[in-house]
């Protein structure tokens, strides 16, 4: 078969593509020189007759299916040899021929199982028969007397071989169910074996074991079309060559056409569309892997003519595969959006994905390809690592390259990420608004990145039109980069390493992963993060989970008061708020210069300038003024800071202190060690806090001479003379409210702490047994153990307080037992105590016992104590707050710690988080406490705090409120609060 048309009795070998019935096979060469697909010959096997399958609304023959089965799957897809005996012309030619499988002869073997009937040669035709007649003949008897196959002896047998073929739909699609069968079988793989290809990507199978006769489509694709052909007569009739008797010309006898045959026949041969290229080559491919063969079929959806869509999948030795996406692999069809919209996700980026490499490998059907026009670059090898400066949006950083000199105006790098896009922080100069999320994926960033060491890769650069709704400098176009950027895995080695190997997470990632932006649909050929699939799958999950762009709620409302733009007024009216916070929270947004700076105050939700007391750097245009902004970019850029608010300037501008939050490190150290600003302190050095640390900070950058003190000589600059103070700076905590005692004495925990932590982790690995054995566990006073506190019955640690003398004699005895992580006390039986293990009790309680500074609360038994009492427990404890707790001193004179109420105590300022007053003030203003008796000789900032406070407690004297409702409770001399009247609570 490698030369075409072959001879009688020359052995020829070919591949078996298909088997149309029990005796009838359809054989392809296994080489050729010409394009397109292989020739192929369909050979009857000499002197068979098979039984005949039905034809469209016919019925089977007796063990028809089962003998083309049998031969089927003898040799489907194998290697044959082959030789035809003889032909008959009356039949258009047919030819019938040995065909040998290895050392075996088909026919025999057909014919030895009982699947086909010998055909004895007629008086006309005796030079048409098999060479090997006399040996089929007796394989034949053979047979029949085994009771094989076909002449099975078994009563009813014959009848039960006869398949019950439902309606086809196939040509007439009436009583056909597509989506009934849709929405029994989506998602199931159903058993069928192909009957017919009619394109590469449209093929028609037997779906069993209901042989229900179906027409599927492969989802995601389309081949390339076959076209349609010139009808002839011989179209108008079906021909069907198995329906005849196997080499009688007799049966072949046709009637003339009808006048309606001949219409049709005329206007079909009107009509001829040629087939596309690569079309027969698309055919062949899918004749080749499925016709025939055993296949899965998946459904996928039915499309408005109620075609089946579907995935098709076939066994290559071991291996499943699938064919729509072999068919894309090697350019012989299209990937088609509608229906592979049909696919998960997966597939359908699998699909796509292909194709796209197809065209750009110019496979079969893209030799041709030309791609549309890109305004994307791909950037090769220009991998980097920095520390990030800034976060412009929730998909743009800035980050300083480390392999760049500090300084250098190349040293920070504008980094887009690749292939996801962000909502627009918008322009307030423009008065546009951020959109939904904006602010919510730029702070998640911030939160992340902002200082942290990263691994860049670079991908693609774009230019950028003002007409693509980015925002560009000028009228003309902008060329952005756009890279992947990583924070490494905690690896050790350097980074450089780190970066050459595989990086860690994927900020791109994170950011679609939360639902805080969208995947860039590229078009082809436009160049994407190399990580693009990693990104359409986090989107699929965000999608399904709706978080925050994707789910139905609105975006947080947040209205920022911009002091910056504002009226120099509007900021001194701001100034008495700011002031009466010790410590304000604060994020720098913007570094305006090396010593002003434009701050965002989430307690005040306003955005306000900023520069230090007593510091100053060189101005804009001036040596060494870029050098000063850069090294404020590096170090306070969008960090968490705390400033301290002294005063406003005539501009609108709040003077004051900064601290970066993490470090507690004055950031005017950070200019003054550099050399990079001088400080004045005209008006007194005295009012600024950690005045002598900034000194002591400009002093080191004078002796090395460094910078603006490059040229400075000893003694030439006259030293302000003013008295120096230092200000010790309050230790301040984040705490959280555990437990009220009245008289102004509380517990608290550290909000934040790492011992908090790992005690609740330690308690939640324990595995608590039953209760001890009566006298096994003998807890004694002052003995660390595990208690069920009573109200929810979590175990905590405990001390022992109180129990009975000597050893436990029922599980009902009681212990008073303190909660050192949380201040309470309580008695419980023996049955809800448990041993500890050392490694937890070792660590120290974490309930600090504190004490309201500078006021004096009513106790418990005087009068207003149990108003002052249920009011500290409901700003406190019920509210739930965080508060910061200004350490003003400590009291030692409670000694050890024995139980609730002794140890160490913290006299603490009490400030909740989003209050602009003070727990104290707060009492002293709703008269249920008094100050403290003044001393002659104070400290001055504790005269201060006294000042600040003696507002509140004479605005409570003043309306008569609580104590004062009678007027004043005591002389000057007076220490404790005598009793007026009976209590009210």
């Amino acid at each position: 078969m490698a030369t075409g048309a072959a001879t009688e009795n020359q052995w020829l070998k070919g591949r078996v593509k298909a088997v149309t019935s029990g005796d009838c096979l359809v054989i392809t060469a296994l080489t050729h020189n010409r394009a397109g697909p292989p020739p192929e010959k369909t050979i009857t096997l000499s002197s068979l007759m098979a039984p005949k399958m039905a034809r469209r609304g016919g019925i089977d023959e007796p063990f028809a299916w089962e003998s083309r089965e049998f031969l089927r799957k003898l040799c489907i897809g194998k290697e044959v040899a082959f030789k035809v005996d003889y032909k008959v012309e009356a039949i258009a030619g047919r030819e019938f021929g040995s065909v040998y499988l290895g050392n075996e002869n088909l026919a025999k073997l057909v014919v030895q199982n009982g699947w086909a009937k010998v055909r004895r040669p007629g008086q006309q035709n005796q030079d048409k028969v098999s060479p090997y007649i006399a040996e089929l003949e007796q394989l034949e008897e053979q047979a029949q007397q085994e009771g094989f196959g076909r002449w099975s002896k078994v009563p009813g047998a014959a009848e039960a071989s006869i398949r019950n073929l439902p309606p086809s739909a196939v040509g007439d699609s009436g009583n056909f169910d597509a989506m009934g069968l849709l929405a029994a079988s989506k998602g199931k793989p159903m058993e069928g074996i192909v009957e017919q290809v009619r394109d590469g990507s449209t093929i028609r199978v037997y779906l069993l074991p209901e042989f229900q006769f179906v027409q599927v489509f492969v989802a995601g694709l389309q081949a390339p079309s076959m076209g349609r052909r010139q009808s002839t007569q011989e179209a108008v009739v079906d021909p069907d060559v198995t329906a005849t008797s196997n080499g009688d010309a007799s049966a072949e006898t046709r009637g003339p056409l009808t006048t309606a045959q001949r219409l049709a026949a005329s206007a079909a041969s009107s009509v001829e569309v040629s087939s596309d290229p690569f079309a027969m080559e698309a055919k062949y491919f899918t004749e080749l892997r499925v016709l025939n063969r055993d296949v899965r079929i998946v459904l996928e959806g039915v499309d408005k003519f109620t075609n089946l869509i579907g995935s098709v999948y076939y066994s290559d030795g071991d291996t499943v595969k699938d064919l729509g996406l072999e068919l894309v692999e090697n350019g012989l069809a299209k990937y088609v959006e509608w229906s592979a919209n049909m696919l998960d996700e997966e597939a359908k980026k699998k699909l796509k994905a292909t194709e796209l490499q197809c065209k750009k490998n110019r496979v079969k059907m893209w030799a041709n390809y030309v791609p549309p026009a890109s305004n994307s670059k791909a950037i090769h090898d220009q991998n980097f690592t920095g520390k990030v400066v800034e976060v412009v949006s929730g998909d743009c950083l800035v980050v300083a390259d480390d392999s760049i000199p500090f300084g250098s105006p190349m040293a920070e790098r504008r980094v887009c990420l690749s292939s996801i896009r962000s909502p627009k922080m918008g322009n307030p100069r423009r008065e546009e608004k951020p959109a939904p999320y904006a602010r919510e994926a730029k702070e998640f960033l911030r939160q992340k990145l902002i200082g942290m060491e990263v691994i860049v890769q670079m991908e693609y650069s774009r230019k950028i039109s003002p007409g693509d709704g980015v925002t560009t400098s000028g009228a003309g176009d902008r060329v952005m980069d756009f890279g992947s950027v990583f924070l490494p895995s905690p690896t050790k080695g350097d980074t450089a390493v780190a970066a050459a190997a595989t990086p860690g997470t994927n900020i791109a990632e994170l950011i679609i992963s939360r639902g805080l932006g969208t995947v860039v649909r590229h078009r082809d050929f436009e160049e994407r993060s190399n990580h693009y699939d990693a990104l359409l799958a986090a989107e699929a999950r965000a999608i399904a989970g709706k978080k925050n762009i994707h789910s139905a709620k609105d975006s947080p409302a947040l209205h920022i008061a911009d002091l910056t733009v504002a009226s120099a007024k509007k900021a001194k009216d701001f100034l008495p708020s700011l002031q009466r916070i010790n410590q304000i929270s604060a994020v720098v947004e913007y570094v305006l210069s090396g010593h002003r700076f434009k701050l965002y105050i989430p307690k005040e939700s306003c955005s306000i300038a900023f520069a230090f007391s007593g510091v100053r750097c060189p101005g804009r245009g001036e040596p060494y003024s870029e050098e000063a902004i850069a090294l404020m970019r590096r170090k306070i850029m969008q960090r968490d800071v705390e400033i301290v608010v002294e005063n406003v300037d005539r501009t609108g501008t709040f003077l004051g202190s900064m601290w970066e939050k993490n470090s507690k490190t004055n950031a005017g150290t950070y200019l003054l060690e550099a050399g990079l600003a001088k400080m004045q302190t005209g008006f007194g050095a005295d009012r600024i806090p950690e005045a002598h640390i900034l000194e002591m900070a400009e002093r080191s950058a004078k002796n090395q001479k460094l910078k603006i003190w490059e040229n400075y000589v000893e003694g030439e600059e006259v030293v302000n003379g003013s008295s120096k103070v230092e200000t010790r700076q309050k230790e301040t905590l984040k705490v959280v409210v555990t437990e009220v005692l009245g008289g102004g004495r509380f517990y608290v925990q550290t909000v934040g702490d790492q011992k908090v932590a790992s005690i609740q982790n330690q308690l939640a690995a324990l595995s608590l047994k039953d209760a001890p054995i009566i006298g096994s566990f003998n807890p004694k006073k002052g003995d660390i153990v595990l208690a069920q506190f009573s109200l929810d019955n979590s175990w905590n640690r405990a001390m022992i307080v109180n129990g009975p003398r000597g050893a436990v004699q029922s599980p009902e005895e009681e212990f008073e037992v303190f909660y050192i992580d949380y201040g309470n006390q309580e008695i419980v039986p023996y049955s809800a105590i448990r041993p500890v293990d050392p490694s937890v009790s070792s660590a120290p309680g974490l309930a600090q016992l504190c004490r309201l500074a500078y006021i004096k609360v009513p106790g418990k038994e005087e009068d207003f104590g149990r108003d002052a009492g249920e009011y500290l427990h409901t700003v406190t404890l019920e509210s739930g707050k965080e508060f910061r707790a200004v350490v003003e001193e400590r009291d030692t004179s409670g000694g050890k710690v024995k139980g609730q109420g002794t140890g160490t105590e913290l006299v603490v300022t009490l400030i909740a988080v989003d209050d602009e007053i003070s727990v104290n003030a707060a009492m002293l203003q709703e008269g249920i406490a008094r100050m403290e008796k003044r001393r002659r000789w104070e400290p001055k900032d504790k005269q201060a705090a006294l000042d600040a406070l003696e507002k509140f407690q004479d605005e409570a004297r003043k309306s008569r409120t609580g104590i004062w409702e009678y007027g004043d409770i005591q002389s000057d001399d007076e220490d404790n609060v005598p009793v007026r009247k009976p209590g009210r609570g």
